[in-house]
Order: structure tokens, then sequence, then C-alpha cells
């Protein structure tokens, strides 16, 4: 975890307040989209995250968030063991951190604007789980994303897998809605 102490100095950002520096790393609606289908969708390849995404992000625009999210320690990039010509993207403990961000725009969304009841379930389990529930999901994140020892005391499925079907539930067989 950096400190205070170990960041960047002022004059290489706008300014040091933590909104607008939260922003120059996430301030753009693909870089946060690209991050919700890591962490929901576990979507870990590009062309997973080319071709899942509902919002229909380009190509080019995938790449570059790509990159800007790993030259900014949100994501990490390997060598898919699978497969010589892939590379697998995951989560970085700083990436994995932003989930309760992401619980909290949910929240906001569902409150203000004219979301679906199928892709909005998710965000709705989140903010009535609160705390506990995203603890339980960024433990079963750093577990798929960090190589951690997955927790010794949960049974049955994780937060991932119920919110998952908690959305098909809803979902009720639609097609074309995304995993995420």
């Amino acid at each position: 975890m950096k400190l205070a102490t170990d960041k960047e100095s002022p004059a290489a950002h706008r300014s040091g307040c933590p909104i607008n520096l939260t922003l120059e790393v996430l301030g753009d609606k693909w870089s946060l989209i690209v991050v919700r289908d890591m962490m929901f969708g576990n979507r870990r390849h590009f062309r997973e995250l080319l071709s899942n995404s509902e919002e229909g992000i380009a190509s080019n625009i995938l790449a570059d968030r790509l990159r800007r999210l790993m030259a900014e320690g949100v994501i990490s990039k390997a060598d898919d063991p699978s497969h010589k010509q892939k590379a697998i993207y995951s989560l970085t403990e700083k990436g994995i951190e932003l989930l309760p961000v992401f619980a909290m725009i949910g929240a906001w969304g569902r409150k203000w604007l004219p979301v679906s009841e199928a892709l909005s379930i998710r965000a709705r389990l989140l903010e009535e789980g609160g705390p506990a529930l995203w603890d339980e999901f960024m433990e079963e994140l750093r577990v798929e994303h960090l190589g951690a020892p997955p927790p010794a005391r949960r049974s049955g499925p994780g937060v991932r897998a119920r919110l998952q079907a908690a959305f098909e539930a809803m979902a009720g067989g639609q097609e074309n809605i995304p995993a995420a």
C-alpha cells in the first residue's frame, strides 16, 4: 500500500485533491467499465473484455485503457499459461479496493437513474450486504487475481456466484444481458 509520503509530487497533477487525483486515474467511463467487467464479470482476457462489452468499447480504446490502468497500478498483465499468445489481466490490490466505490456508484445509480431491474440487482445486493459483503467479495477477488489463499471459513457459493445467480433469476432468460 502506498502511503502519502510515497506518492508523486503534487506538481505532476492538477491538484493534490484526492477526488481530482482519483478522477485522473479513473475519471473516464471506459476505465470504470473495464474494471467493472474484470471485477464482476471475471473477464480477464482482451477478447473477453472486447466482445462481451454491452457498451461496445472499441479495440483501440480498450487497449489504451488497459495500458493506462496498468501504468496506474490498478491492474496487472501476465502471460496466460494456457495459451502462449494470450495475456491475462488481473486486478491489483489497488483495483480490488475499488469495490466499495463501485458498490456506492451502483447504489447512487439505483436511487437516481432509470436503471433496469435485472442490471441493477447486483448493485442492490451489494448495497444491502454492505461492508461485510464487500469484504467477502474482496477476499474472493484476492484469491482469483492475486493468488491469495482461500479463506477457510467460507462455505457455499462465493459472492460473484451469488450475484450472478440473482442476476440470472431476475433476467428470466433474457438474451444479450451482460454478466457484469
